[in-house]
């Protein structure tokens, strides 16, 4: 079974609608395997990202055109990676009336007195990511970072009686 570019693959859809995190590599000016993790929302058959200033930083996104995204399972571990196109939704145009209301709603802490939509217009940057191609297959090795190096890497054992006190009779 082949999907074709506009239809995005059952495991990415289904794996990002329950998502409301995910992880996002390779993006510009930051060494591949360095991921940042951001708060998200599945709107439409794309992913909806919300990065600047009050909002989660996203170094790199605002100029990125490809990233990868990663999501995770119930259990915590990785699902699914997938390539993404990204696209700046534009403030004012249509699909930005349509999914900033929907953003909004999922953003959490939030003032209640705040005009969400017209602060992210001023200073953020909305983003798209749609799925652009086949997810990666997932690794067989661990991709978890070795520990640092430090000198307090072994627990200095303590005495058992720090003094001696004679005992009472």
């Amino acid at each position: 079974m082949t999907n074709s570019p506009e239809e995005p693959v059952p495991l990415v859809v289904e794996a990002m609608r329950k998502a409301s995190v995910a992880w996002l590599a390779e993006l510009p000016g930051r060494p591949p395997e360095q991921a940042s993790t951001v708060w998200c929302a599945w709107l439409d058959g794309a992913l909806y990202v919300v990065s600047g200033p009050g909002e989660q930083p996203v170094p790199g996104l605002a100029e990125a055109q490809r990233c990868t995204v990663t999501a995770r399972g119930d259990s915590g571990g990785r699902i699914v990676t997938w390539p993404a196109s990204v696209r700046r939704v534009e403030p004012g145009g249509e699909e930005w009336e349509r999914v900033v209301p929907q953003l909004a709603a999922k953003r959490l802490n939030l003032p209640a007195d705040e005009d969400t939509g017209a602060r992210w217009a001023a200073e953020c940057v909305v983003s798209r990511l749609t799925p652009a191609g086949a997810p990666a297959p997932l690794p067989d090795a661990s991709l978890a970072a070795p520990a640092p190096e430090t000198p307090a890497a072994r627990r200095t054992a303590t005495p058992f009686h720090l003094h001696r006190t004679p005992r009472r009779r």
